[in-house]
Formats: structure tokens, C-alpha cells, sequence
């Protein structure tokens, strides 16, 4: 019983932090020589080349137009009533 009295004083007693020594590589140079290269990659396609083919990304666009123009399709098609014959 003193035995675990003891040890959950030491316990209260330290201090509970959230920092530790992590050591990590600093990677922007890496990231700067890619997007400085010219090699006729859009910008916005260099950083996602590593993990992702363009055509994916070419994809998601269309179907993100084609959902938009569905939508508003579908909305100005509610707006207008239907005729009563």
C-alpha cells in the first residue's frame, strides 16, 4: 500500500510534456529543386506526380465539371414549373 502511495506521488509529481527529441530532415530543398525544374510540368501537377498519374487528376476535373453542370442543369430545370395541359 505505501508502496503505490509512493509511486503515484513520483507520478504527480513529474511533469506530463508532450515534446520529445525528434530529429527530422529538412526536406524543402528537395521540394524547391522540384519545382524549379523546367520540364514543361504544370505547376500545379509537379507535386502530385510522385504519387498520382496526371490522368487521375484529369479525370477528378471533368467529373467535378460535369457534376457541376448536372447540377445546374437540374436546378434550372426544378425552377420552372411544369405546364398544366
Amino acid at each position: 500500500m505505501q508502496r503505490n502511495l509512493s509511486a503515484l506521488r513520483l507520478i504527480s509529481q513529474r511533469t506530463i510534456s508532450t515534446a520529445s527529441c525528434r530529429h527530422f530532415e529538412n526536406k524543402v530543398p528537395d521540394k524547391q529543386n522540384l519545382f524549379q525544374e523546367d520540364n514543361w510540368i504544370p505547376v500545379h501537377l509537379k507535386g502530385v506526380l510522385a504519387w498520382c498519374p496526371p490522368t487521375v487528376i484529369y479525370i477528378t476535373m471533368v467529373l467535378t465539371v460535369g457534376g457541376t453542370a448536372g447540377a445546374i442543369y437540374l436546378l434550372a430545370v426544378a425552377s420552372f414549373p411544369k405546364k398544366q395541359d
